[in-house]
């Protein structure tokens, strides 16, 4: 049965069949023809994964990166960033990491900030004679910062895909790698800006200009104070945050007068729509991944393992490589639902920390979306900036170097993923 399971899933993939109804299709038609448990099993698992407290959390954070976008708050974002280094080489590559971890603290989503801040950022940069190609890939390889900045869907999604990890420990867990991602990613925009004669603007900001442009950031910069904060603090829930988040994006988008009655639907129906795509795709790899622990893949592969090594860098590297491999060909989230299972377990019993671990998994899956032949972040930006693929890949090459360095750096140094939520009382 685990033959045809995995047989199934593979050949619905290569036929381009939506992810969530390939693992569908793999799981149901395996229980139907192995008659090894009833139908209603699958029925029952397909709702059982959905129905989770913390994953109200989800939604919400949709809802507020919808919101404070229809607000108008990331041109705030965008003009904050271009005072602080547009004047640097490669300035506007500059403006493009910051923005994009400026927004992570809001959307959570490497989509999101993709079709949102990263595309407006693109054309600035094509305007600005960058060539078209490698303003599209910084654009995509920034995009990835949003789901390890908290607050983090794919965090959320993890934490309840295993045992012993809190969503607030999680969050706080990628705050480090965050950072080092947008400063290997800065580094690489020099290196390239000055190798191709990319500029920065002419003149530094005045004092003036910055001080006003930090005023008007001032209200989408207080979001991932607030939901941080808030979770530190006991004052909320991460579920709760998600709530607080949309409802401080509505109070700020009525306090500005920057919201309609049409724009509130469409940030809304925006919302429901990607929600619906993401519970789907949940529900589906619950039975996928129910499967797989059912049929004792995950023992069977532990054991393998364990007959190869003790050492517990060694066995980390060999997850991460398996977890690297998979995100070449695997959508990010139901990949990261069906590895946490399988994966998770060895890990822990070989003594590595679940927030590591976590982290470790979270951000090499991150890396996924930016390389072939999936890439979905890539398949975003070559639609918006009406570029082929094949110079996507081509160019972002170097900024898929810099991003490996910083998943090494977070696989063989853990204190990178556990110093914050540790020092804060969250060993989970």
């Amino acid at each position: 049965m685990a033959k045809t399971l995995i047989i199934l899933f593979f050949a619905t993939l290569f036929l381009s069949v939506p992810v969530a109804f390939t693992m569908g299709i793999a799981g149901l038609t395996s229980i139907l023809v192995y008659d090894i448990v009833s139908p209603l099993v699958a029925i029952q698992r397909l709702f059982n994964g959905i129905d989770s407290f913390p994953l109200m959390a989800v939604p919400f954070f949709i809802l507020a990166s919808e919101l404070m976008t229809a607000c108008g708050l990331t041109n705030t974002l965008l003009r904050f960033a271009n005072t602080l280094v547009g004047h640097l080489r490669g300035g506007l590559g500059h403006v493009n990491v910051l923005v994009s971890m400026l927004f992570a603290g809001i959307s959570g989503s490497a989509l999101a900030d993709a079709a949102g801040p990263s595309a407006i950022v693109m054309r600035m940069m094509r305007n600005a004679g960058y060539g078209k190609y490698y303003a599209g890939a910084l654009s995509a390889a920034t995009a990835t910062i949003g789901p390890i900045i908290p607050p983090s869907i794919l965090a959320v999604i993890f934490a309840i895909s295993t045992t012993g990890v809190t969503v607030a420990g999680l969050f706080l867990a990628g705050v480090i790698p965050g950072l080092l991602l947008g400063l290997s990613l800065a580094i690489a925009n020099h290196i390239v800006s000055t190798r191709h004669g990319y500029k920065g603007r002419d003149n530094r900001a005045t004092r003036q200009e910055l001080f006003q442009s930090a005023v008007y950031a001032i209200p989408a910069l207080m979001m991932p104070l607030i939901i941080l904060g808030g979770i530190i603090f006991g004052v909320f829930t991460p579920t709760e945050a998600g709530a607080v988040a949309s409802a401080y994006a509505l109070f700020l988008g009525i306090v500005k007068k920057s919201l309609s009655w049409q724009s509130v639907y469409q940030a809304f129906s925006r919302a429901a729509i990607i929600t619906s795509s993401v519970f789907l795709i949940i529900a589906m790899a619950s039975i996928f991944a129910w499967l797989l622990t059912y049929l004792q893949i995950p023992q069977d592969l532990a054991a393998a393992i364990n007959g190869l090594t003790d050492n517990t860098i060694v066995v980390l590297i060999i997850l991460a490589s398996f977890a690297l491999v998979c995100g070449f060909f695997i959508d990010t989230l139901p990949a990261l639902i069906i590895l946490t299972p399988i994966l998770g377990p060895i890990a822990y019993s070989a003594g590595i920390d679940p927030l590591h671990f976590g982290m470790m998994l979270i951000l090499n899956l991150t890396i996924g979306m930016i390389t072939p032949p999936v890439g979905p972040v890539l398949f975003v930006i070559a639609t918006v900036g009406q570029l082929k693929l094949e110079g996507l890949f081509k160019a972002v090459l170097p900024l898929l170097m810099a991003e490996f360095v910083v998943l090494l750096l977070v696989i063989f140094v853990p204190e990178i993923s556990t110093f914050i939520p540790k020092s804060l009382g969250y060993n989970n």
